[in-house]
């Protein structure tokens, strides 16, 4: 590729042209990582956070954003998102978010796992403040992605 496909020949933002291209099955993984401290980590095992069920919430929020995601990224395609799975697991440092995105339909759907992991890490972070309020997300990234043109690809490969 030899220049970027978001730009035209002016050096404008464009949305590109994608109405030609097959419908084919798609995936996309990303995940990203909170770091949190112990105390957070603790009330979350105990049930005992001001706010709630952190993690429950995040989810939710993370499966809200894959959905909506052509709403928050300017360029981004509205594809029909067939499914969405999150997890979100305590580590002993924080916790590790993941999710997986599938559709079928024109283009990739990268965006909506990143956005998943990203809305569901601030999502943990709005509820767990008050306990800490040094909490951090990190290392969002795509990690795999399937389907269309370009084929599979991993972080493993």
């Amino acid at each position: 590729m030899d220049r970027l496909t978001h730009l035209d020949d002016a050096g404008h933002a464009r949305m590109v042209d994608v109405s030609a291209k097959p419908v084919t099955a798609r995936e996309a993984r990303a995940e990203g990582f909170v770091r949190c401290s112990r105390a957070v980590l603790d009330l979350i095992a105990e049930g005992g956070l001001p706010k709630g069920d952190a993690l429950a919430v995040a989810r939710i929020a993370g499966l809200q954003a894959a959905k909506r995601t052509p709403e928050l990224i300017p360029l981004a395609h509205p594809v029909a998102v067939h499914a969405v799975e999150v997890d979100i697991t305590p580590r002993s440092d924080g916790v590790r978010i993941t999710a997986a995105v599938r559709t079928a339909d024109r283009t990739g759907i990268e965006m909506e796992a990143l956005t998943c992991v990203v809305v569901a890490g601030l999502t943990f972070v709005d509820m767990v403040k008050a306990v800490d309020r040094r909490t951090v997300l990190d290392g969002v990234r795509v990690t795999a992605k399937s389907g269309g043109r370009s084929g599979d690809w991993s972080v493993d490969d």
